[in-house]
């Protein structure tokens, strides 16, 4: 990033990202999948919402639904709502490990609904999606003449006991869906802002169309800093910091089952555990305050993630580092025996 900057690398660049870096992300796809993806399909945006804006806007009408999980990121029912679609949650269930299988996914098609969105792995449950669901959705997707969008923004952070097998993504499975990734999770490039999406051909056009309009382009040195993303140095921090992740999640599962709380999916990917807090008899905003106001450790709520069992699941998350991990795991201690939590 200070080269680019040196370098004068502050002006506009293409709508869909310098030349360079959609090359460099094809040759991830290869390098990391065996997958052959062509940088004509790559398109990078500003982070990863910016890409869920530009499918949005791409393939939603007013009044057309969107599946979505329920529980999910809670930020993508408003871009459905921004485009003045509908979206409609589905639940997953802890019993079927949290992920939406092709059958409930059947279930929720109407003749108004125009695709479905899932995430593998999920925010907030951590749920990976095995190969044969993925082929499901979207063969799904693709017998309704609708359309599927995978959300991998946290593609990389998955855990060696993963209850099922790890797709390297979801191109593997169908090329013919959309893909849409970050560099904040994986890579840790959080205010970068800076993510990219594989789009099926036809879109490349349409897509381009809307970024320029919508964004101009994405952030000059951020494309050039990520460039630099995945050389082998960098590689290796991202994969010390994942094996940190593994730690910290062993970590925190242990110390909430030891409190009574019930993990009815050990987190597979990303950086959650989805625990249930029924042993307390809280509601889990209430919980999620008390636990704030007086004793300052921060979860957060399930009613942010959905309707599904809201109420009774919270997500920590283990993004802090391990003496904090085990700080806060001594404060829920302290906080449920004020509570009269046995």
């Amino acid at each position: 990033g200070h080269r680019a900057l040196d370098a004068g690398a502050t002006k506009y660049t293409q709508a869909l990202g310098i030349p360079a870096l959609r090359r460099r992300i094809a040759e991830h796809y290869r390098h990391s999948a065996g997958l052959s993806v062509d940088p004509d399909r790559v398109v990078v945006t500003a982070g990863a919402s910016a890409g869920l804006l530009l499918l949005a806007a791409l393939l939603l009408d007013p009044a057309d639904e969107l599946l979505l999980t329920d529980p999910g990121y809670p930020c993508n029912e408003v871009f459905v709502w921004l485009v003045n679609g509908t979206p409609v949650g589905v639940p997953v269930l802890p019993e079927e490990g949290f992920r939406l299988t092709p059958a409930r996914a059947e279930a929720a098609w109407t003749g108004a609904t125009r695709g479905l969105l899932v995430a593998s792995p999920a925010n907030p449950t951590g749920a990976v999606l095995d190969p044969e669901s993925l082929a499901g959705l979207a063969a799904l997707a693709r017998a309704r003449d609708g359309f599927m969008i995978l959300d991998e923004i946290y593609q990389g952070l998955t855990y060696d006991d993963a209850a099922q097998p790890v797709c390297p993504s979801g191109l593997a499975v169908d090329d013919g869906i959309y893909v849409l990734n970050s560099f904040s999770k994986y890579f840790g490039m959080t205010g970068w802002r800076l993510g990219w999406m594989v789009v099926p051909d036809a879109a490349v056009e349409p897509v381009a169309r809307l970024a320029q309009n919508l964004f101009i382009s994405p952030p000059s040195l951020s494309q050039h800093a990520a460039l630099a993303a995945f050389d082998d140095e960098a590689m290796a921090v991202h994969e010390a910091r994942r094996a940190a992740f593994g730690r910290r999640r062993q970590l925190l599962c242990d110390g909430l089952e030891a409190l009574g709380f019930r993990i009815p999916v050990r987190p597979g990917g990303a950086f959650y555990v989805y625990a249930d807090i029924g042993h307390t008899g809280m509601d889990s905003m209430d919980f999620c305050w008390r636990l704030l106001e007086d004793h300052f450790v921060a979860a957060t709520p399930g009613i942010d993630f959905g309707a599904q069992n809201a109420a009774s699941f919270v997500r920590f998350a283990f993004t802090t580092g391990e003496a904090d991990i085990a700080l806060g795991l001594s404060r829920l201690a302290d906080a449920l025996t004020d509570w009269g939590v046995s």
